[in-house]
């Protein structure tokens, strides 16, 4: 496959691509975005060891200077921790403009795909996906992670939809566009902070590789798109359903309120959930972002397995 004029892949990934080793992309606006400098960038360099730790090469993925990186250095990533929420929040509309302009940003679950897909790379971990703002029947607020999902041949790996969502309407949204919702080892769509919630998954498959099999499956039969991998949130690490709807609720009203819109309402609801819960849910954060670190690997691990 032809290297895309605009990507650099990192030596380390590089090689494991070349020579069939397990890859997992993460994203970097959980870097900038996410968390406030120094955590972040410990937190990054965590999740990247836990990926080793596991039997596969870490590809942090982000925009530096223009250009599309797979795979981040130290300096890179320390660099995005410490510009923080000065660097560009990037999808894919953002894409061109940011190469064009040779700025650095830093990458949502959409782009994150795409230039994971552009590597080469099959399996990418985060926290939760996007999805289907509440409100969204007259908002029409819709994360562009979906779409991504429908087109991008990628799985994700996540604690679910953020809570943050209209979960109901995010599963509508996915089936409609014919993107599957597995759980790992759940009947349930995880809720991103609460390992359960009212709403039932596609399939549930509890091994790494049976879930790398329908990987396979499914672009063997040609079908585009990707697939959700929904890992529930470790128990010890989960938060009271009651708790985090509570703090939800409030920062929602508070958005609404600060007419808080598009793609500065994730991060500002998320921030607010944090504040509202005495900071718990940036630990349970860090911890799921771990968890889905080690079951992508795994996943990875197997699907390489069963492509050699």
């Amino acid at each position: 496959m032809k290297q895309n004029s605009h990507l650099d892949i990192h030596p380390e990934v590089a090689a494991a691509l070349a020579t069939g080793q397990a890859v997992v992309a993460l994203e970097s606006t959980i870097i900038s975005h996410g968390m406030p400098y120094p955590q972040n960038v410990a937190t990054a360099l965590q999740v990247e060891a836990e990926v080793r730790a596991h039997g596969a090469v870490p590809a942090t993925i982000a925009i530096i200077d223009g250009r599309l990186k797979a795979g981040l250095s130290h300096d890179e990533i320390e660099l995005l921790g410490k510009r923080g929420r000065e660097v560009v929040k990037v999808s894919r509309r953002d894409l061109p403009f940011i190469v064009a302009a040779r700025q650095t940003g830093a990458t949502t679950v959409a782009s994150t795909m795409i230039i994971a897909a552009m590597a080469g790379i099959r399996v990418f971990a985060t926290g939760g996906i996007g999805g289907v703002h509440r409100g969204a029947e007259t908002s029409f607020d819709i994360s562009a992670d979906l779409q991504e999902l429908a087109q991008t041949a990628v799985t994700v790996v996540c604690a679910g939809a953020k809570s943050i969502l209209d979960l109901g309407l995010t599963l509508e949204y996915l089936e409609t566009h014919g993107v599957p919702v597995v759980g790992f080892q759940t009947n349930t769509l995880p809720a991103f902070f609460t390992r359960e919630s009212a709403f039932k998954v596609d399939y549930r498959l509890d091994h790494p590789a049976d879930i790398a099999a329908a990987m396979q499956a499914k672009w063997a039969l040609e079908l585009k798109g990707g697939m959700v991998v929904a890992n529930p949130i470790p128990a010890e690490y989960a938060m009271p359903a009651n708790k985090i709807d509570s703090a939800i609720s409030q920062a929602l009203q508070e958005a609404d309120d600060q007419g808080i819109r598009g793609k500065e309402s994730t991060p500002f609801l998320l921030a607010r959930v944090c504040e509202l819960t005495g900071g718990n849910s940036l630990a349970s954060n860090i911890q799921l972002v771990l968890n889905n670190a080690r079951l992508a690997a795994a996943i990875a691990r197997e699907h390489c397995l069963q492509s050699a």
